[in-house]
């Protein structure tokens, strides 16, 4: 499958990033100052965090694919993971409850307000659709951020999060790996399925979200933050993709679109408990320096949800799309 295109940019940083990869790998004199004081989850770094990380995954069309590894886009882009951790950390509330952090995401709120409520409750089609545009950008890759930790834990841990990567894989078979059923769903919705279509329509909320996975996955230092993320993530997917799954049968949706969220109704309320006892407990079992780490990816997976969700749910409740305007 040919990769997708550059995206255009957004502001100065994500504008170097992109028309130095339309070139060869070279050094460049990249603007640290400009990286340091950017908004963290604005338009510009996110995008370019996005570009720099993409990188690692498919890449784009006609990227010379030395860019990867190439020393001064690098450390370009370590500034800019750290204007955006610093960001995370300053809110995030920290601490090493762990079982407190745990226990509060199996907390479902009576009157919940979080946007698969809204779908269920009352949302449109074409807001569905959209949900699935903003969504696609992670679920092409489902999965994949997440791999990256696994050579950085040993014994139960990594064999039981290899179990759970194993079924978000598809089991082994090809047309049962959640991006493809994501994929199928896209269709399903009479949506562009192409890897990383919509990039250039998703706003930087959704943008954070995927980049955070990817800047956990790829830096070691952050392996507990990642495991955090992914807990947080298998913890509370069933109920939110129940809900969705609801609010699809209510507006008519294709049958292709309902099986993607069934299917994580059923996976996902068997690897809550396989992240909390067998990855999380054997992991700071052996690690325990690493329990603020796994409760900080937790709190900035919360965090970067919910900032999320007031951005769409504002522009919905207005009447407004909540997609960027290309």
């Amino acid at each position: 499958m040919k990769p997708p295109p550059l995206p255009e940019p957004r502001g100065e940083l994500s504008a170097v990033v992109v028309e130095a990869l339309r070139g060869e790998p070279a050094d460049h004199g990249y603007p640290d100052v400009a990286a340091r004081r950017a908004d963290p989850y604005g338009e510009d770094l996110q995008l370019a965090l996005q570009v720099c990380y993409e990188l690692h995954y498919r890449g784009f069309d006609s990227v010379n694919p030395d860019w990867e590894w190439n020393p001064d886009l690098l450390r370009l882009r370590a500034i800019m993971e750290d204007t955006f951790l610093t960001a995370l950390r300053d809110e995030a509330a920290g601490g090493d409850d762990i079982s407190g952090t745990l226990d509060a995401l199996l907390t479902e709120p009576v009157d919940g307000t979080g946007i698969s409520h809204y779908l269920r409750d009352e949302g449109e089609w074409w807001q569905a659709c959209e949900y699935f545009v903003h969504r696609s950008i992670y679920h092409h890759k489902e999965a994949d951020p997440h791999a990256w930790v696994i050579p950085r834990l040993q014994g139960q841990a990594k064999a039981s999060l290899v179990a759970v990567e194993f079924d978000e894989f598809g089991g082994g078979r090809g047309e049962r790996m959640h991006s493809q059923l994501y994929v199928d769903l896209l269709a399903g919705a009479g949506l562009e399925t192409g890897y990383l279509h919509y990039l250039e329509v998703v706003p930087a909320a959704m943008l954070a979200v995927v980049n955070m996975m990817s800047l956990f996955g790829l830096r070691r230092s952050m392996r507990g933050a990642l495991v955090g993320h992914f807990a947080a993530a298998e913890i509370t997917t069933a109920p939110s993709a129940q809900r969705m799954a609801k609010a699809l049968r209510r507006l008519g949706a294709s049958p292709a679109c309902v099986v993607f969220f069934a299917e994580h109704v059923e996976a996902d309320a068997v690897h809550e408990q396989v992240m909390r006892r067998d990855v999380i407990g054997d992991l700071l079992a052996r690690e325990p320096e690493l329990t603020e780490f796994v409760v900080f990816g937790v709190q900035a997976t919360d965090l970067l949800e919910d900032r999320f969700a007031a951005e769409v749910l504002g522009e919905w409740r207005a009447d407004r799309s909540s997609l960027r305007q290309s």
